[in-house]
């Protein structure tokens, strides 16, 4: 379970928050903090399109760095495909609904707890992916 006061969370939250506006879906955060040391918080989102792609992460950096929050790398950039943005806790993932298929990240730590996000609400559930999709 999250810590509400954890600063990681808020910036996870605020990140799927921004790409939501921006008609990102499927926004996943999965909670790394028991076994990764790299980051705390991966946030998975999709978009329809190229486009859509950047619209997202444009959003969540300048939304972010009206926090006062600066990404320290930035992948994926050129193809907009598959875009990474690494805020060292937190690290996100903006994905084409195929690529993010393909690669199948949230399969790599189905047991790890997650939440699912939409401009509604998070709701916590420990499922794979592939069991609440149609």
């Amino acid at each position: 379970m999250a810590d509400k006061k954890n600063t990681s969370y808020k910036k996870a939250l605020l990140a799927a928050r921004y790409a939501s506006e921006k008609k990102g879906h499927d926004i996943v955060l999965m909670d790394m903090r028991t076994i990764s040391s790299v980051c705390d918080w991966f946030v998975l989102v999709s978009a329809r399109s190229t486009p859509g792609i950047k619209a997202v992460i444009r959003a969540i950096d300048e939304g972010l760095s009206r926090e006062g929050v600066k990404y320290l790398r930035r992948e994926g950039q050129y193809e907009q495909r598959w875009v990474v943005l690494d805020y060292g806790d937190v690290v996100i993932h903006a994905f084409l609904p195929e690529i993010r298929g393909f690669y199948g990240l949230e399969t790599l730590w189905k047991d790890i707890p997650r939440e699912e996000y939409d401009d509604k609400c998070v709701k916590k559930t420990s499922r794979k992916r592939s069991e609440t999709s149609p």
